[in-house]
């Protein structure tokens, strides 16, 4: 019996990170699919919050700090290249996350690139 050649998906696997991607955004108020530097993201607004790199790794917005201490405490999932040192983004092993912490950071995300009036009735209606 012949082996079967492995096809990748036309996309290069990318339309899988982003389904990842918008499961971890379910829920958050006024999150659009768009790109970015042509590959899908995720938007609050016109404001990136993520977007997919390749088939196996996203960029989230994150602050310097932030990131800085997610490098140091688990390099398994998150990492920078030359091009992302001193900006506020960390790049993400889409496949390593574990699902809550992908939807935590996204939240992070969402709520540093939100307008001030999305977030604070997003809190409101969180309170009641």
């Amino acid at each position: 019996m012949a082996a079967k050649a492995s096809v990748s998906p036309p996309d290069g696997g990318v339309s899988s990170a982003f389904r990842i991607l918008k499961a971890a955004a379910s829920g958050l108020p006024d999150v659009v699919e768009s790109t970015s530097y042509g590959t899908p993201a995720l938007k609050v607004g016109k404001k990136l919050m993520a977007r997919v790199k390749d088939a196996d790794t996203v960029v989230l917005i994150c602050p310097l700090d932030e990131k800085e201490m997610l490098l140091e405490v688990a390099p398994e999932i998150y990492f920078e290249t030359d091009h992302y040192r001193g900006w506020p983004a960390v790049l993400v092993r889409i496949h390593a996350i574990p699902a809550d912490e992908l939807s935590h950071r996204i939240e992070q995300a969402w709520t540093r690139q939100a307008p001030r009036k999305l977030v604070a009735a997003r809190q409101a209606s969180q309170a009641r």
